[in-house]
């Protein structure tokens, strides 16, 4: 059996049915509140901050996806992360199974260097911190040969449906809704984005391809990055509408935070705009070189054909 924890969010629901297309039809989700995404899904409710229901949720399981995600809230990462890293771990070991980490970057310097695997851990502000803290609590239980895990690191998330990040909200949601769109700090950044349909089968590859463990791996990326002005450009020419943005200056966050939880808890994520980012996922290419990455282009046409479609 092959288990998601965290099974509500888009991740885990593209996650889920490539499982399903690919490798087993044996699959459990768990969350609080679970939903079926393939018919043969078994549904288990659980709470991962509890290590008794945590342990329930893992037992029988021979792959562990670790793909929860919490609201854009300091404390709450701070108090509950640590906790459920510790909890699934426990439970990974104590019932054998492997541990497939889905992991973001935001321990990672927020500057224009290059991010590879080896890459320090040098993060800004306090979710970059419970981000490196649970990423080094997996790292050690590894590198101890307590458990047989692996982690799999993504940068911001563009995609359809459920897909949540500042990209999705400041640009594609607002062209679903006719708005005008928005663009953080700057206009001429390169950004390293990843569709999250992608995603989640380079997990599922990762996952069921044995050597791949005891280690970690940045998922795979179009390699053609683009700024915002070039991405908004794009999805003119793809909707064959021209589309106006704004950029917002780092003052409106800060002011805007003054009055907006949401815009407050952003401020700690915008040195990453200031700058190039420059995601490298040339090793996951290296090792699976059939593994289709799917170009801004089609990213955004499926975006722009699904969200009619669902209309």
């Amino acid at each position: 059996m092959q288990t998601i924890l965290g099974a509500n969010g888009q991740i885990a629901e593209e996650l889920a049915r490539d499982l399903k297309r690919k490798y087993t039809s044996d699959i459990r989700l768990v969350s609080r509140n679970p939903k079926k995404v393939n018919d043969s899904d078994t549904l288990v409710s659980a709470n991962l901050l509890d290590e008794a229901q945590t342990e329930q949720a893992v037992k029988g399981s021979t792959i562990v996806y670790l793909t929860v995600g919490l609201p854009m809230d300091t404390s709450l990462w701070v108090e509950q992360f640590p906790r459920m890293m510790q909890n699934v771990i426990r439970a990974c070991q104590k019932h054998r199974a492997k541990l497939v980490f889905f992991d973001n970057t935001y321990m990672y310097p927020q500057n224009d260097q290059p991010l590879t695997e080896l890459s320090p851990f040098a993060p800004f502000g306090k979710k970059g911190e419970v981000r490196k803290q649970i990423a080094e609590m997996l790292l050690a239980a590894m590198e101890a040969s307590q458990i047989e895990a692996v982690i799999c690191r993504a940068p911001e998330f563009y995609g359809p449906d459920k897909t949540q990040s500042l990209t999705n909200t400041f640009i594609f949601e607002r062209i679903q809704q006719n708005k005008a769109l928005r663009v953080p700090l700057k206009d001429d950044t390169l950004r390293t984005l990843i569709w999250t349909p992608d995603a989640s089968r380079a997990m599922a590859l990762i996952g069921n391809t044995p050597n791949a463990y005891q280690q970690t791996w940045h998922l795979p990326c179009d390699d053609n990055r683009l700024t915002y002005k070039q991405l908004i450009q794009l999805a003119s020419d793809i909707y064959q509408k021209e589309f106006s943005y704004t950029v917002i200056r780092r003052w409106v966050f800060i002011i805007g935070g003054l009055f907006n939880k949401q815009l407050k808890e952003v401020q700690e994520l915008l040195p990453r705009y200031q700058h190039d980012n420059l995601f490298s996922s040339q090793k996951f290419k290296a090792r699976f070189p059939d593994f289709t990455v799917t170009s801004h282009r089609d990213g955004i046409t499926y975006i722009m054909n699904h969200t009619h479609n669902k209309q």
